[in-house]
Parts: structure tokens; C-alpha cells; sequence
């Protein structure tokens, strides 16, 4: 699989919570249009590493640089959709009312607005509940709608922080076929996961074990590195359990 450009430059980042060390020296590169997986237990360092890559927070040490330009930067929101592991919705306001002020958010107005909404809801299979409380939705709808909320705007970097936690298989099955046909489109992905079946979808592995980046590779060169026949083995030989 052949990659024009490295859209994401991780270098040397460290962070520390007080006395605690929760990323340690992590370099990475992420090619343009692939899907790769942050794979690791809670606790890993995860979310605090995806936080960093979409401005929201900032490292101890080190540098990241997406589309070649250092963050936080103001000017490059626009080009990420971001969908945190907590859901940020306003529960007294409809689904359809969420997507417009997001919408508004990002500069889309009329038909086009229209057009995202819709399309985005028909790929998390809500659109039947358009019009009904963020309230009354499940756990596992605000999930679905938070992830259409992140592709409203047609990033070129979609970065999620545990999409599929809550969601049903059928309907995980159909997230990842979205994603794939993003993909497709160029769009790059960053998931993070700690569910094994998942990290077989991404096209790269980046493993996490306490604050560290323990490997790097497909699935298929890490389970041949380590002889092991799935990723969990693989892990399990890469973190040294």
C-alpha cells in the first residue's frame, strides 16, 4: 500500500499529571489516507495522545505537527473531526438541533447543511430519530450521533477516541464499512480501540502499554514478528506478559 505523505508527525512527546508520567518519548508517523489504531488497555495513554493531536491539550515535551504545521493550531479545526470518548451533547436539545448548531460550527449553512445532516445520519442509522431528545436517546445512539457529528464537516483527518463502545455489532460493522469508505475518499483515521477484532480492521497498529508506544506495524507484520496467530498475543508478547 503506497502513501503520498505523512499527514501526522508525532516527535518525542512526553506528558506529565504532576508526579505521574502518563506519555513517554512517543514517535509516530501517520500516513495520508490509512486507518490507524491506538491499541491498548485504559490507562495507556490513549486519550491523552489524541487529545494533544486535536489542541486540546498540550505535551510536557516534544512536538506534534499535523498537515505539516505545528499545534495547537487555530487554523487547521476545521480540517479535523474529533469524537471524544464522552459524548459532548446538549440532551435538551433534538438530534437534528445538535447537528445544526455543530453545523453552524463549522460554517455549513443552508442546502449544503441539509445535505451533511442527512447523509451523516443515514451512515449512523438515526434517521428516523432526528427529531427526538438527546435526552431519550441510549448510550449507545449518542455514541452513533457524536460520530455523525465528527463527519459533518468532511475533515480530512478523523480522529476517534473509542467510536464503537456501546454500539451493537451489526451496527459496528456498518461504522467500519463507513470508514472504509472514507478511507477510500483520502480521509485519514485515527482510532483508538481496545477492543482486538477492531485493531485487525486498521491498516496500522501503534500498541500502548503505560505511557508507551510498545510497537508499530500492520496486524499481519506484528502477529509475524511475534509468531502469534491474533493481535491480543501479539500484545501480550510485545508487553512483555
Amino acid at each position: 500500500m503506497k502513501y503520498s505523505k505523512d499527514i501526522v508527525s508525532i516527535q518525542q512527546i512526553s506528558k506529565t499529571f504532576g508526579k505521574q508520567q502518563v506519555l513517554k518519548d512517543i514517535s509516530l508517523d501517520i500516513h495520508e489516507g490509512e486507518i490507524f489504531g491506538l491499541l491498548g488497555p485504559s490507562g495507556a495513554g490513549k486519550t491523552t495522545l489524541v487529545k494533544q493531536l486535536v489542541g486540546l491539550d498540550l505535551p510536557t515535551s516534544g512536538e506534534n505537527f499535523l498537515f505539516q504545521e505545528k499545534m495547537p493550531s487555530l487554523k487547521l479545526i476545521e480540517r479535523v473531526g474529533y469524537m471524544a470518548q464522552s459524548d459532548a451533547l446538549y440532551g435538551e436539545l433534538s438530534a437534528k438541533e445538535n447537528l445544526q448548531f455543530f453545523a453552524a460550527l463549522y460554517g455549513l449553512k443552508g442546502k449544503k447543511q441539509q445535505q451533511r445532516m442527512t447523509e451523516v445520519m443515514e451512515v449512523v442509522q438515526l434517521t428516523n430519530h432526528m427529531n427526538k431528545l438527546v435526552s431519550n436517546y441510549s448510550g449507545g445512539m449518542k455514541r452513533r450521533l457524536s460520530l455523525a457529528i465528527s463527519l459533518l464537516h468532511e475533515p480530512d483527518i478523523l480522529i476517534l477516541d473509542e467510536p464503537t463502545v456501546g454500539i451493537d455489532p451489526v451496527l459496528r460493522k456498518s461504522i467500519w464499512e463507513a470508514f472504509y469508505d472514507l478511507k477510500k475518499k483520502g480521509t485519514t483515521i485515527i482510532v483508538t480501540t481496545h477492543v482486538m477484532d477492531e485493531a485487525e480492521k486498521c491498516d496500522r497498529l501503534g500498541l500502548m502499554r503505560d505511557g508507551r508506544l510498545i510497537a508499530i506495524g500492520t496486524p499481519k507484520e506484528l502477529k509475524d514478528k511475534t509468531n502469534t496467530a491474533t493481535i491480543e498475543e501479539a500484545f501480550l508478547v510485545y508487553g512483555g506478559a
